[in-house]
């Protein structure tokens, strides 16, 4: 008996650590377990430790943190049947372990499958030149599709990523073609609004320094008319003003008619002379023109008698 007891003891104590390292399980943070009970699901169990029963309860873990998924490439026809090699990535993560474990059996085939359909409803609806230029709108209807369908499944899809879009290598070459065709035309274009800029430029740069150079002779005749007319207005104010000094000094001095008259006879000396076009006589002349008449009419008398 002694001896069948220590071989007893031994495996009762391997049957006790076995039994307890089945029913303690740890849960990591980023984990959530689902406990079952004779196969019928009890709880949810929060991160830490988790005490089962076995074998009558057991756990399902589940990765509660973002993952992604990669669609393998596939060949899709676009709207104007050209066949294109597209390839993608879905982003997502678990809201619901529930969810996720009892209702859909596979979730990653399930989702590949069902990205790789719209993939070829998105495209197909879609010309070459739209689904090379329209990748963020494709990846955003992408993304709303698989949504809408995963939410049962307690999967939040985040984003999806379209990683390459391939056409065939002829239209490749086509593209490439007129890719070249096209930046030639805008560079042509460039040169040639750059000329017709140029010309534009210079033909105002004329038209502007015509326009400051006649406002310049403008301005310069105008300056020589305004100094003649100046120099005029001086000249005859000077003479105008040298006039009236001579009478107010004749005046003043009160000179008789026949001082008066001599004057008078030299002045028409001067203007005898023919140089001058113009005679200007003050309104004393008149009395002075009497005593000329009178010293006229001596001489006469006088010539008469020497006769």
């Amino acid at each position: 008996m002694e001896i069948l007891a220590g071989p007893a003891i031994l495996i009762f104590l391997i049957f006790v650590f076995i039994y307890v390292s089945r029913a303690i399980r740890i849960i990591r943070p980023y984990e959530k377990g689902l406990v079952e009970r004779l196969g019928k699901y009890t709880r949810t169990a929060d991160s830490g430790l988790t005490v089962l029963f076995p074998p009558f309860e057991s756990m399902r873990k589940v990765d509660m943190r973002e993952r992604y998924i990669s669609v393998p490439p596939q060949e899709v026809i676009t709207k104007d049947n050209v066949v294109v090699s597209v390839d993608a990535l879905i982003y997502f993560h678990v809201t619901d372990p529930f969810k996720v474990v009892y209702n859909v059996q596979y979730f990653e085939g399930s989702a590949t499958n069902l990205a790789q359909t719209n993939l070829r409803n998105t495209i197909g609806e879609l010309d070459l030149d739209q689904t090379l230029n329209s990748r963020e709108q494709i990846n955003t209807r992408m993304r709303e599709i698989l949504d809408e369908v995963t939410d049962k499944w307690g999967v939040k899809v985040t984003r999806v990523e379209i990683q390459k879009i391939d056409p065939p290598a002829d239209i490749v070459n086509a593209m490439s073609a007129q890719m070249k065709a096209e930046r030639t035309k805008r560079a042509a274009i460039i040169e040639a609004e750059g000329i017709k800029q140029a010309a534009i430029t210079k033909a105002e740069g004329e038209k502007q320094a015509a326009i400051l150079k006649a406002e310049g002779e403008a301005g310069a005749i105008e300056r020589v008319a305004t100094a003649n007319k100046f120099q005029k207005i001086a000249l005859a104010e000077g003479d105008g003003q040298a006039i009236l000094t001579v009478f107010k000094a004749i005046h003043d001095g009160n000179p008789t008619q026949d001082l008066l008259a001599l004057k008078y006879m030299e002045m028409l000396g001067n203007v005898a002379n023919g140089q001058a076009t113009k005679i200007f006589l003050p309104l004393e002349a008149s009395g002075t023109l009497g005593a000329l008449s009178t010293i006229a009419e001596a001489f006469k008398t006088d010539l008469k008698t020497k006769k």
